[in-house]
């Protein structure tokens, strides 16, 4: 059993597991990702100190099965692709998926999570794990071009730093002749608020690019433009929830700040 000890953004990861885990255990999943429940079976982690409490296991839930649906999209449309998991961490997103067999599939990471990947998850036809952190312009040299990219950032915008996350974002749309970007994104009053984020707070991470809308993100490079920027209040699937939280959910619906802290994009080029 891997001992994991992370700090930092690293240790954030193990909160999205965990939560998923939790969802995979409850008795109306909402993601189901079993391969999560599996892989935190395996892995010696202190569970209590990533900061997921009960409950909690929803945002993660909601969140991997919203960007499940646009990577579906998109696949669906462009039956041959790359796709390029930018700070994968343990997220079982191929699996999931199951692309077919015109997508080149590369998760990208650090290298102790790299490493940790390869313990928990088997190979796949057509899927490749590349070690290093998203912002060294390096990797991206090993990784053919020609066809259309899908772009999947989860839970990884809020820890780069603005420059380092805008200079990446413009390589790949030099480097691709078109695609999407798909990924969430905390504003800048999100950032401002991170001291009350228990996850955040739990793992001595610290959160640094907030984006308050698409035209922070289309002033990025020529061409790019924003086709979607949903609230992650307001997709699909809290209507699945109990009475209670669904009272929360409308709550923070009336609060403006609330509703916008944190939005999905997705991008086209």
């Amino acid at each position: 059993m891997p001992k994991v000890r992370l700090t930092g953004e690293r240790a954030t990861m193990l909160a999205t597991l965990y939560g998923r885990a939790l969802d995979a255990r409850s008795p109306r999943p909402l993601l189901n990702d079993t391969m999560a429940l599996d892989a935190v079976e395996q892995l010696d982690f202190d569970a209590a100190a990533t900061g997921v409490r009960r409950g909690d296991h929803v945002t993660f839930a909601l969140r991997g099965r919203h960007l499940d649906s646009w990577t579906r999209e998109f696949l669906a449309s462009h039956p041959a692709a790359t796709v390029l998991h930018l700070g994968c961490g343990l997220d079982s997103r191929v699996y999931r998926v199951a692309p077919g067999p015109g997508v080149r599939w590369f998760d990208v990471d650090y290298p102790d999570v790299i490493d940790l990947r390869r313990q928990l998850y088997p190979p796949r036809d057509g899927y490749q794990m590349i070690a290093s952190s998203v912002t060294d312009p390096a990797w991206l040299e090993d990784v053919p071009t020609g066809l259309p990219v899908l772009v999947v950032a989860e839970g990884l915008t809020m820890y780069l730093e603005e420059a380092d996350g805008r200079a990446l974002f413009r390589r790949i749309v030099d480097r691709f002749p078109h695609g999407q970007f798909i990924f969430d994104a905390f504003s800048t009053r999100g950032i401002k608020l991170q001291k009350i984020n228990k996850i955040v707070r739990a793992a001595g991470a610290t959160l640094r690019w907030g984006v308050d809308g698409c035209s922070d993100l289309e002033s990025i490079a020529p061409g790019l433009r924003c086709a979607s920027a949903v609230g992650a209040l307001d997709i699909d699937g809290y209507d699945e929830l109990g009475a209670g939280y669904r009272t929360l959910v409308r709550a923070a619906r009336l609060l403006p700040f609330l509703r916008r802290m944190s939005v999905y994009y997705r991008l086209e080029f």
